[in-house]
């Protein structure tokens, strides 16, 4: 298990544990009890800079049985709401997906929600019309109902409570304590009838107040439907445990800079159905394991069922395609551009296939994982070994390694064998190079779906380096102005970006966000970018500069960094509780020659320096050099890692908090006397 996964505090067990007596604790608040003392919250615990406040979030998960021969979910959720100012209006638009399969849906009953404003120190409702309720179909399987709150002013108590009813028992819905608002109450419930088994993930940094299991026996009702016959109805007891969670003062998470995603951080917890467990029947394992699923997953028409096939109609298109290679590597380079620069991917975030690869290949475009889909057949039809890769993305959160959990998958990538050599392609994006992953696959574990061997993989921010390399000379002009050149070799990621915005907006845009870095009259020109449409390559900037000299002034001040310095530092709060994500590791050089400005001396310059970061993981030096008519600066910052623990924090702001009050030093230049 990597650094990254420990940090998040998760923690996996299964639904037996060890039975407490549950102290009765009675939830603060009921719907509808609303009085003018409640729009108050002076006592309550929470940042005072909050735009809005949960006052109560309770929840309760229950198994029912029913008339389709099964069981059943009941999910109850009651929520309360306090706006304290407009820019917590977005808490009064509420969303519940819904889970839909076959003639199967998930249902909402009993829907209420109020609006309470206090008015001459009376309150006033406004409920919620039927009609105000929208559905919306978010994809194959999910839909979703949404609403926004009437009436809603600074100040207004919000709450609403419903009931979801849902056949599919792998759904037992998952609760978060922590959110963007400060919590006063969170607490769930869930009732687990024994025979039924969950996997029990929870996460955060937050203890729980009250975490707490009791036993009962409960009778469960069955009917099977008799068709044409009589119903059955069946009646049994069976042992449930009701286990209940509770935190109080739960204060909001803040996503902060170089977070992959919040989710991976916030109070949880979520369940995965893991198998049944009936009195007289043998225990069925509706998990499963990584060989099951991949194999599911191959013969799965919405996923793999095309790679298997012989896929015929690619015949005559790959002769051409693959024209003029004489190896395997050859063939996979020209197969992978063909995708690259003749599809169009219309979704980056995608674990299924919505069309069949042929009319994939037809159309001319899908999302990324029917492009890497199509990829891994046309690399297969060649003879080339290939296999789908599944992996989240870095926005959408941690995957596990021990339970094959597919929710947490929505990403497909390639892995082609070509002779000795394994290389990770995705085809989704035109200025992606043949063996290159965009940024948001660096995210820790990932599966190799196939059928011998569906082994792991990890694509970890650590394990890539962005390097770059940027020289500056200045020399006299005379006339009071200066002359210079400008050239950079970024990293690859960044060379991705300035492709990107190239393509976007064409290369005259951005040269002018370029010049407009500059302060004071500063013009460049006779600006070009090297290897622009070479994806396998990083780009090399290059452009002149004058800078104009104010002679009316007897000094003049100068930053050698010019607009390449760190222009604030990234990490601005106090503390952080967890981990720093960036990207990748980063290794920066620019080196700067700038001759003396004629008449004129230098009067203060800024020394060198050399801090290192936690001895070996990294440092920053600045070293200069005056001679007679020349300065010299050399400016390095090196970090060995991309990840890092939330005890190091403190030392990397102050890191980066040093480099920015360093970079900022400018040289003084005085008139000559």
């Amino acid at each position: 298990m990597t650094f990254l996964k420990s940090r998040t505090f998760i923690f996996l067990t299964l639904c037996c544990v060890q039975l407490t007596a549950a102290a009765q604790i009675k939830s603060p608040v009921r719907f509808g009890k609303i009085a003018p003392a409640d729009f108050d919250l002076s006592a309550g615990k929470y940042d005072s800079g909050a735009a809005a406040v949960v006052i109560a979030d309770i929840g309760n998960s229950s198994f029912e049985g029913n008339n389709k021969g099964w069981f059943s979910l009941e999910f109850h959720h009651f929520k309360r709401i306090k706006i304290l100012n407009r820019s917590g209006f977005d808490a009064a638009t509420v969303e519940i997906p819904l889970y839909s399969s076959g003639n199967s849906v998930e249902r909402i009953d009993g829907l209420k929600a109020v609006t309470y404003n206090l008015e001459n120190g009376k309150v006033v409702e406004a409920r919620l019309d039927d009609k105000s309720v929208f559905t919306d179909k978010m994809s194959k399987h999910w839909i979703q109902k949404k609403f926004t709150f009437p009436a809603l002013k600074e100040g207004s108590i919000i709450e609403y409570s419903y009931t979801e009813s849902s056949d599919f028992l792998f759904n037992l819905q998952p609760w978060e304590f922590q959110s963007e608002y400060p919590c006063l109450w969170s607490e769930y419930e869930v009732d687990m009838p024994d025979f039924f088994r969950y996997v029990t993930l929870s996460q955060g940094f937050l203890p729980y107040d009250m975490n707490t299991s009791s036993s009962r026996n409960v009778k469960f009702n069955i009917t099977e439907p008799g068709g044409a016959e009589k119903d059955e109805k069946y009646s049994f007891d069976d042992n449930v445990v009701d286990h209940r969670w509770i935190m109080k003062n739960i204060p909001a998470m803040k996503a902060e800079g170089y977070t992959t995603t919040i989710d991976n951080y916030l109070s949880r917890i979520e369940f995965q159905l893991s198998g049944y467990s009936f009195p007289h029947m043998a225990y069925q394992d509706k998990m499963g394991n990584w060989a099951m699923v991949s194999e599911a997953l191959l013969k799965d028409d919405d996923f793999g069922a095309d790679l298997s096939h012989n896929n015929g109609w690619l015949d005559e298109d790959m002769k051409t395609i693959t024209r003029g290679a004489s190896s395997h590597l050859e063939k996979a380079q020209k197969i992978y551009a063909y995708v690259r620069d003749n599809f169009t991917c219309t979704a980056h975030t995608g674990l299924y296939a919505a069309s069949p690869l042929k009319t994939v290949f037809k159309n001319r475009n899908g999302n990324e994982a029917e492009l890497n889909l199509l990829l891994t057949a046309m690399l297969d039809h060649e003879g080339i070994p290939s296999d789908p890769v599944i992996l989240s993305t870095r926005s959408h959160g941690f995957t596990h390694q021990l339970y094959p959990l597919l929710t947490r998958f929505n990403y497909v990538i390639c892995r082609a064998r070509i002779d000795s050599s394994v290389r990770y392609l995705d085809a989704s994006e035109p200025w992606l190079g043949f063996g290159h992953l965009p940024e948001r696959c660096y995210n820790g574990h990932a599966r190799i779906i196939n059928k011998e061997t569906p082994a792991p993989v990890y694509f970890e921010a650590d394990s890539v380096t962005e390097g770059k390399v940027t020289t500056v000379f200045i020399s006299n002009q005379g006339k009071g102005s200066l002359s210079g050149s400008f050239q950079s070799i970024p990293g690859y990621f960044e060379s991705c970006d300035v492709r990107e915005k190239v393509k976007a907006k064409g290369e005259m845009e951005f040269f002018k966000t370029v010049q407009a870095a500059y302060s004071g009259e500063t013009v460049i020109a006779n600006t070009h970018i090297d290897s622009l449409k070479i994806a396998d390559k990083p780009v090399g900037i290059a452009y002149d500069f004058t800078v104009k000299i104010d002679s009316s002034e007897d000094l003049f001040y100068f930053n050698p960094l010019t607009t390449e310095s760190l222009k604030e530092n990234p990490f601005k709060a106090a503390e952080r509780k967890y981990p720093v994500e960036m990207p990748y590791a980063m290794d920066e050089t620019y080196v700067f020659n700038m001759e003396i400005p004629e008449g004129y001396v230098v009067d203060e310059i800024p020394k060198s320096a050399k801090v290192l970061f936690n001895d070996d993981e990294g440092f920053f030096e600045y070293l200069v050099a005056k001679g007679d008519d020349v300065i010299q600066l050399r400016t390095r910052m090196k970090l060995n890692k991309a990840n890092f623990k939330p005890e190091d924090y403190s030392v990397l702001r102050d890191f980066f908090g040093y480099v920015v009050k360093k970079e900022s030093e400018q040289i003084v230049f005085k008139k000559k006397k």
